[in-house]
């Protein structure tokens, strides 16, 4: 058998030796101990966890539990760095400063994956889409990174982090420069959170920075907009508080979208309704009870005009365009896929050089884009169509077709 002991005595003579061999084993032991920790520890906490039967919880704790696995090593070499034979007590206690501030590095690092895991968790609650604190966690683990750097600056110098701290007050100012942005970010997301001004999933439209889309990220510093050009556009949080911005989610909250389109009529095209023109569309149902009932008002009106002895040129009639905008208000109020509950209007606009515009007003039941566009196309294909029934035209500049045939006409002539 080996004796130890004159192995022993014979180190004693090489101390570098045996200064070696003692630092070996203190990083063996330290191996051992991150081996132990992150390969057995970890296992049996993620065996509870799915015992727990929160097996999508695996992913999300990993990270953690394997950056504060890596406190066991730091723990080893400072209690046992005072065990290696021949070491200046100077080095000892710089061995342990460091170990202890690589213990605050991991703990600091541990809090900060914690509260990437809090975010992740609480986005999938249903509060996750309308209460955003993404913002509020970063300044948290700012808060973190803060106080990790005060501690390993103290635990380094071996010196009370009290006095790092009263050292600050003279840097406030220029604290207060560095961080300007995080501190105008952190005061926006306050707002935009406590007055629900914007959440993840909203349709905003912000010109100024040529944003128009859906919201898919709230940041401390910036918001996330992926634009529908599939581009994203990144604001800074703090222009969503200075400067205006459109937020559709109030029409896809209520369910309709609205309809706003005119057409443009050629004003040379209306005219009076003669008694067989009057007649003829009586065949349309929409508007039928609207032609009896206009005949019913002006024949009294008329009556009442002629009776008082008046010129017959003030006597009333029906236009086309008046039948028209009946037709398209009922056209409308019959239509399965426009809000009978909301608005709904057809009115005339101020005439201009380009014709009389016809403004349809109303809001379709659903809020989805293709569907609303198909919807708002069908309306005015027919109405297009159906037109010149009424005896209307639309507006329409020039074009060369028009001119080749005016010219044609001129050398026919």
């Amino acid at each position: 058998m080996p004796d130890f002991n004159a192995m022993r005595d014979r180190l004693a003579e090489y101390p570098v030796a045996e200064t070696l061999i003692g630092l070996c084993l203190l990083l063996l032991a330290a191996f051992v101990a991150d081996f132990v920790v992150r390969r057995v520890l970890i296992r049996l906490l993620l065996k509870l966890i799915d015992r727990g039967g929160r097996t999508d919880m695996d992913d999300l704790l990993k990270p953690v539990v394997g950056t504060l696995a890596r406190i066991a090593p730091a723990i080893v070499i400072h209690q046992g760095i005072a065990a290696v034979p021949h070491l200046a007590p100077v080095v000892v206690k710089l061995t342990q400063n460091v170990a202890n501030a690589f213990a605050i590095v991991v703990v600091v690092m541990a809090l900060a994956a914690s509260m990437d895991v809090v975010n992740t968790l609480y986005s999938r609650s249903p509060r996750g889409h309308r209460r955003v604190i993404k913002g509020y966690l970063q300044v948290l683990k700012i808060v973190f990174y803060a106080i990790g750097a005060i501690l390993v600056i103290a635990t380094l110098i071996d010196r009370s982090p009290l006095l790092l701290l009263s050292g600050l007050g003279a840097l406030a100012a220029v604290l207060m420069l560095v961080f300007k942005d995080t501190i105008l970010s952190l005061v926006a997301s306050v707002q935009l959170n406590s007055n629900d001004m914007l959440r993840v999933g909203d349709w905003i439209e912000m010109p100024q920075v040529n944003a128009d889309g859906d919201v898919i990220d709230i940041a401390l510093h910036t918001v996330k907009v992926q634009n529908w050009d599939k581009t994203i556009t990144t604001i800074p949080t703090w222009r969503l508080i200075n400067e205006s911005y459109k937020n559709w989610r109030g029409m896809q909250e209520s369910g309709g979208r609205r309809i706003k389109r005119s057409l443009l009529i050629d004003q040379t095209s209306v005219r009076f309704l003669t008694e067989e023109e009057r007649g003829r569309m009586r065949r349309f149902l929409l508007i039928d009870d609207y032609l009896a009932d206009k005949a019913a008002e002006l024949e009294r009106w008329n009556a009442e005009l002629v009776a008082s002895g008046r010129d017959p040129v003030n006597m009333r009639r029906s236009t086309n365009i008046g039948a028209f905008r009946a037709y398209v208000e009922q056209y409308l109020t019959n239509h399965p896929r426009i809000r009978k509950d909301m608005t709904l209007l057809v009115r005339q606009l101020q005439p201009t050089e380009t014709g009389l515009p016809l403004e349809i007003y109303c809001f379709t039941s659903t809020v989805a884009w293709g569907e609303y566009e198909a919807i708002q196309s069908d309306i005015f294909d027919h109405l297009l169509a159906i037109l010149p029934e009424f005896g209307l035209g639309l507006y329409q500049q020039p074009g060369g077709a028009d001119v080749a045939r005016a010219l044609e006409a001129l050398r026919a002539a």
